[in-house]
């Protein structure tokens, strides 16, 4: 059943139709390792957002012509779920999957250190099990941390956010009812160890005053949730020590 475009997006005291204000972030959760098969994995709630991320690698490239001589090909594969939005979508990879997944693979490399690993391949695999607004970002996020969980070696974490504007108002994290029916998106992704944009699209149309305030408000937005990546990496490794600290014990 396709969502139904509320009288407003934004009521009279200045909130949104999830209740948050213009620049609050929906409820984030990560984590690192939830995959036993993979080299590296992640998983991402964003609101209602349910990402899964994978990553193996480096490994030989197959076939070998693949290979790049003075580093590694880094490969993305995003894909919905048929089951992720309202309607089923067909299981094969839409035109938006196929463009989602350059989009992602551009915006990760420039952090990965990949001319350590010439003549092999890093393959992301980011399946969306329930869509609601972001996903490019919140899957950018997501597979940044399942990279470092695979150790390779990276210049920093790649964070993504949106801001646009929904009802004459600049707001940030843009939940699906926004991104539908909203003015404008501006989705970023940022190295904040360097202060660098990877990534920078936008949809709409934003003043010249619209726009700065939108980019800064993704930009304190994506700090937020590096400081957040970064604690979901320390998780991991407290609960191998206090694993092994237990091991030691008996």
């Amino acid at each position: 059943m396709a969502l139904v475009k509320p009288a407003k997006l934004i009521d009279e005291n200045g909130l949104r139709v999830d209740g948050r204000k213009p620049n609050e972030l929906r409820p984030l959760k990560l984590e690192v390792g939830v995959l036993d098969k993979a080299d590296g994995s992640a998983y991402i709630e964003q609101g209602k957002n349910k990402i899964l991320v994978a990553v193996y690698g480096p490994r030989e490239a197959h076939p070998r012509h693949m290979g790049l001589p003075d580093r590694a090909a880094l490969r993305c594969r995003y894909h919905m779920a048929p089951f992720s939005t309202e309607e089923r979508r067909s299981p094969a990879p839409s035109r938006r999957d196929i463009e989602l997944s350059k989009v992602i693979r551009e915006a990760l490399e420039p952090a990965v250190i990949s001319e350590m690993y010439p003549r092999t391949t890093i393959d992301i695999f980011i399946e969306v099990l329930q869509s609601d607004g972001g996903t490019r970002c919140a899957g950018i996020t997501g597979a940044s941390l399942a990279l470092a969980d695979a150790g390779i070696p990276m210049r920093d974490l790649v964070v993504a956010c949106a801001a646009g504007k929904v009802d004459g108002k600049i707001v940030v994290d843009l939940c699906d009812l926004e991104d539908k029916y909203g003015e404008a998106d501006l989705p970023i992704a940022l190295m904040p160890a360097f202060n660098a944009l990877t990534l920078i699209q936008m949809d709409g149309l934003l003043t010249l005053n619209e726009f700065y305030e939108a980019l800064n408000m993704a930009r304190e937005a994506c700090k937020i949730i590096y400081e957040k990546q970064k604690q979901a990496l320390k998780n991991k490794y407290y609960q191998i020590k206090e694993l092994i600290e237990t091991e030691g014990e008996k």
